[in-house]
């Protein structure tokens, strides 16, 4: 997914300055300095995200990366206001975000854009396309419509034929993929992701990403890709950031950002990236593993791409 998006595309997202504190009390940023938010955060406050400014590009996907507690998930919740940013900018095509009174905000979540969790957020008490079509039935789709568009989403992604099957019934990965199909049937311009294939299993976690390469190819969305994995940003975006602190430390493509680091910090992914590249992490790794793959491609059928993983 590497295809540059900046030059023949458009801007559909544009962040601009913006911040998330975390505090007891309102925070007003206007005319704060260095010593003021150390003030605060003496006083407890966490400063989440740090003066984040960044384009997307239509149809491309951007992929935020940093470890636990850089903000990134907590940036990414602020775009649909998930999480109320406590100052700057959120345009969605020429639209402020932050500016949306409550009718606005709701209409703007159901019509522009889908999110999928890296804890799925199925109904349990609903089938598998109750699930997907739930977000249809919101916007007041009509019974047979949100039906015929559930059935075609989920073969898409590969779940034909699991329609009503409970989530409680489905593999870790078919799970996720019915929350990819939930966010696909909105059929919104905007696509979050919030590190939806961390909690996989590393060879289903490598089919999803297949999985999403696929899925993009034919439906061309904007991503906002969330994850703490390198190998997975540099596999998936067409740009990236790397965060720290609640700050982007460095922006670019995957071969900038590895052939470029900006700092010690993101030198160290790097170096381990490079690694893995070489072969002299990845090789012990599938030498060990050929047969038990071979056992479960034969096992596995077309409708259930996933269900030799086991159901939890």
């Amino acid at each position: 997914m590497h295809k540059d998006h900046t030059a023949d595309n458009e801007c559909l997202l544009e962040v601009r300055n913006l911040w998330k504190i975390f505090a007891k009390h309102p925070v007003d940023l206007n005319g704060q300095d260095n010593e003021d938010l150390e003030g605060l955060q003496n006083n407890g406050a966490v400063i989440a995200v740090k003066d984040v400014s960044f384009q997307v590009n239509r149809g491309e996907v951007f992929v935020i990366m940093g470890l636990s507690g850089s903000g990134k998930s907590t940036l990414i919740r602020c775009i649909p206001r998930l999480i109320d940013p406590t100052s700057g900018e959120i345009i969605v095509k020429g639209r402020n975000v932050l500016e949306m009174d409550e009718k606005e905000l709701i209409e703007f979540r159901r019509y522009e854009t889908a999110m999928v969790f890296q804890h799925y957020g199925l109904l349990p008490h609903r089938t598998v396309i109750e699930n997907v079509a739930f977000g249809l039935k919101l916007r007041g789709v009509s019974l047979r419509e949100r039906m015929d568009r559930a059935r075609y989403a989920l073969a898409r992604v590969g779940l034909e034929g699991w329609e009503k099957h409970y989530p409680a019934q489905l593999s870790g990965g078919m799970r996720q993929r019915v929350g990819i199909a939930r966010a696909l049937v909105q059929e919104t311009d905007l696509l979050l992701m919030d590190e939806p294939f961390s909690g996989l299993d590393p060879l289903i976690r490598r089919e999803m990403q297949d999985t999403l390469i696929r899925l993009q190819k034919e439906v061309n969305k904007t991503i906002i890709f969330v994850t703490h994995d390198l190998s997975e940003a540099v596999r998936l975006g067409n740009r990236m950031a790397v965060m720290r602190k609640g700050e982007f430390v460095q922006q670019g493509t995957p071969e900038e950002i590895m052939t470029n680091p900006a700092d010690e910090y993101v030198e160290r992914f790097v170096a381990d990236e490079r690694a893995i590249l070489s072969g002299s992490k990845r090789q012990s790794f599938y030498v060990s593993m050929p047969n038990r793959t071979n056992k479960q491609a034969k096992s596995t059928s077309p409708s259930a791409p996933l269900a030799a993983a086991g159901r939890r």
